[in-house]
């Protein structure tokens, strides 16, 4: 058995991430409280990453963070809403004077709609709008402007949303994609299979499809739009939620 084989694995993640394979990196995962956020910024630390949490919520966001550290990773919170420029521009600013540097952004582009396609409000579409495709534009622009070796990598809309409204919006992110090669921008996209089921073993597949596309080596890849199944979340919260129930009645 090698040196490494004997090393004990962190509390929380999952056995198949290196531990040393993104050591130096510093990353922002958005919404990284939460969904694939949450999964994802907790694989990325194991890796040995530095993080640095972005969200709307500072408890949520503190407490993960802890878990983190406490796993013997890195990670800050940082409260911003990234559907607004100056809020952005504000968090990355931040992030570059406690690091010096930040070599790569995850950023949830996956909001889903609670409504059916005719359903939908106006308040309803631009919500979609700003948190799905008006930040990743940002966020895209920013970083050719300011960052220029920084990469992005996004979650776009899951496969599993069918609505209408679903399609405007994968489409509107690849052609965001696929054009950013031409223009020597680091982006890519995952696309995952389903909702995030918030199990680091289930959501595995597309935190290791995030984890490779961050690796310094693979700098060179650009444009990618990767479609990642997944296994059936499981059900037993669902059963479990129900049987709480039960015993409360």
């Amino acid at each position: 058995m090698s040196d490494a084989d004997a090393l004990p694995r962190r509390v929380g993640y999952p056995e198949s991430v290196n531990t040393q394979r993104l050591a130096g990196q510093v990353i922002a995962v958005t919404s990284g409280d939460q969904g694939y956020g949450r999964v994802i910024s907790s694989a990325l630390a194991q890796a040995g990453a530095s993080l640095v949490l972005i969200g709307s919520n500072p408890e949520t966001l503190s407490a993960h963070a802890s878990q983190i550290e406490h796993a013997g990773g890195t990670a800050i919170p940082l409260k911003a809403d990234v559907g607004v420029t100056l809020d952005w521009l504000s968090a990355q600013s931040r992030m570059l004077e406690i690091f010096g540097v930040l070599h790569g952004i995850v950023h949830l582009a996956d909001k889903r709609a609670h409504a059916n396609f005719t359903m939908l409000s106006e308040g309803e579409w631009m919500d979609l709008f700003n948190c799905n495709i008006k930040s990743s534009v940002m966020m895209a622009q920013i970083i050719q402007r300011r960052l220029p070796g920084t990469w992005l990598t996004l979650v776009g809309p899951h496969l599993d949303e069918l609505g209408l409204q679903a399609y405007p919006q994968r489409g509107a992110l690849r052609g965001l994609v696929e054009r950013a090669e031409a223009e020597e921008l680091r982006l890519n996209m995952v696309l995952p299979s389903r909702a995030s089921s918030s199990e680091a073993k289930a959501d595995a597949p597309l935190s290791e499809a995030v984890l490779t596309l961050a690796l310094p080596e693979l700098q060179h890849l650009r444009g990618n739009i990767i479609e990642v199944p997944l296994p059936p979340a499981p059900k037993y919260r669902d059963q479990q939620y129900r049987d709480n129930l039960v015993r409360s009645s």
